[in-house]
Protein backbone atom coordinates (compact mmCIF):
# COMPACT_ATOMS: atom_id res chain seq x y z
CA UNK A 1 0.00 0.00 0.00
CA UNK A 2 1.16 3.11 -0.78
CA UNK A 3 0.11 6.24 1.41
CA UNK A 4 0.04 9.74 0.05
CA UNK A 5 -0.12 12.79 2.71
CA UNK A 6 -0.50 16.47 1.43
CA UNK A 7 -0.75 19.72 3.33
CA UNK A 8 -1.73 22.84 2.02
CA UNK A 9 -1.41 26.35 3.47
CA UNK A 10 -3.47 28.91 1.68
CA UNK A 11 -3.38 32.52 0.91
CA UNK A 12 -5.33 34.78 2.93
CA UNK A 13 -7.14 36.32 -0.09
CA UNK A 14 -7.16 34.49 -3.68
CA UNK A 15 -9.58 34.33 -6.42
CA UNK A 16 -11.96 37.06 -4.79
CA UNK A 17 -12.31 34.32 -2.18
CA UNK A 18 -11.59 34.68 1.81
CA UNK A 19 -8.94 31.73 3.33
CA UNK A 20 -11.73 29.94 4.62
CA UNK A 21 -14.22 30.41 1.39
CA UNK A 22 -11.21 28.57 -0.49
CA UNK A 23 -10.27 26.23 2.01
CA UNK A 24 -14.16 25.12 2.09
CA UNK A 25 -14.28 24.89 -1.30
CA UNK A 26 -11.43 22.86 -1.60
CA UNK A 27 -12.35 20.43 0.69
CA UNK A 28 -15.22 19.69 -0.88
CA UNK A 29 -13.64 19.09 -4.85
CA UNK A 30 -11.14 16.55 -2.90
CA UNK A 31 -14.50 14.89 -1.42
CA UNK A 32 -15.89 14.66 -4.52
CA UNK A 33 -13.25 12.67 -5.83
CA UNK A 34 -14.16 9.21 -3.48
CA UNK A 35 -15.62 6.71 -5.84
CA UNK A 36 -14.51 8.93 -8.72
CA UNK A 37 -10.76 8.05 -9.42
CA UNK A 38 -10.47 4.25 -9.70
CA UNK A 39 -7.20 3.63 -8.09
CA UNK A 40 -8.29 5.97 -4.43
CA UNK A 41 -8.79 3.30 -1.91
CA UNK A 42 -9.21 5.96 0.84
CA UNK A 43 -9.26 9.10 1.94
CA UNK A 44 -9.51 11.46 4.44
CA UNK A 45 -9.76 15.29 4.39
CA UNK A 46 -9.04 17.47 7.22
CA UNK A 47 -9.27 21.21 8.21
CA UNK A 48 -7.39 22.60 10.67
CA UNK A 49 -9.26 23.97 13.74
CA UNK A 50 -10.49 27.75 14.07
CA UNK A 51 -8.69 26.54 17.59
CA UNK A 52 -5.22 25.46 16.43
CA UNK A 53 -2.51 27.55 16.20
CA UNK A 54 -2.90 30.16 12.48
CA UNK A 55 0.20 29.47 11.55
CA UNK A 56 -0.42 25.70 11.06
CA UNK A 57 -1.42 24.24 7.50
CA UNK A 58 -4.73 24.92 6.58
CA UNK A 59 -5.88 21.42 5.18
CA UNK A 60 -4.38 18.25 4.98
CA UNK A 61 -5.68 14.95 2.52
CA UNK A 62 -4.27 11.68 3.14
CA UNK A 63 -5.29 9.14 0.94
CA UNK A 64 -4.59 5.25 0.43
CA UNK A 65 -3.56 3.29 -2.92
CA UNK A 66 -2.88 -0.24 -3.90
CA UNK A 67 0.37 0.87 -5.56
CA UNK A 68 2.75 3.31 -6.94
CA UNK A 69 0.97 2.67 -10.19
CA UNK A 70 -2.39 3.75 -8.22
CA UNK A 71 -0.93 6.85 -7.46
CA UNK A 72 0.46 8.42 -10.17
CA UNK A 73 -2.86 6.94 -11.83
CA UNK A 74 -4.68 9.48 -9.34
CA UNK A 75 -2.27 12.09 -10.30
CA UNK A 76 -3.02 11.99 -14.00
CA UNK A 77 -6.71 11.98 -13.70
CA UNK A 78 -8.52 14.89 -15.04
CA UNK A 79 -10.22 15.34 -11.62
CA UNK A 80 -7.79 15.26 -9.48
CA UNK A 81 -6.17 17.67 -12.19
CA UNK A 82 -8.79 20.10 -11.85
CA UNK A 83 -8.86 20.03 -7.75
CA UNK A 84 -4.78 20.41 -8.33
CA UNK A 85 -5.87 23.84 -10.80
CA UNK A 86 -8.14 25.46 -8.59
CA UNK A 87 -5.58 25.20 -5.77
CA UNK A 88 -2.79 26.63 -7.32
CA UNK A 89 -3.49 29.94 -7.25
CA UNK A 90 -4.72 29.55 -3.79
CA UNK A 91 -1.90 28.09 -2.00
CA UNK A 92 0.96 29.56 -0.35
CA UNK A 93 2.41 26.50 -0.24
CA UNK A 94 2.70 22.56 -0.16
CA UNK A 95 4.01 19.84 1.56
CA UNK A 96 3.65 16.60 0.85
CA UNK A 97 5.35 12.65 2.06
CA UNK A 98 4.46 9.27 -0.35
CA UNK A 99 5.33 6.02 1.55
CA UNK A 100 5.22 2.22 1.41
CA UNK A 101 3.52 0.54 4.23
Amino acid sequence: MVKHIVMFKFLPEAKGRTKKENVRATELMLNDLRGKVPTLVSTSVRVNSENADPTNYDLVLVCDFNDWDGLREYIEHPLHKAVVEFIKDRRESRSCVDYEY
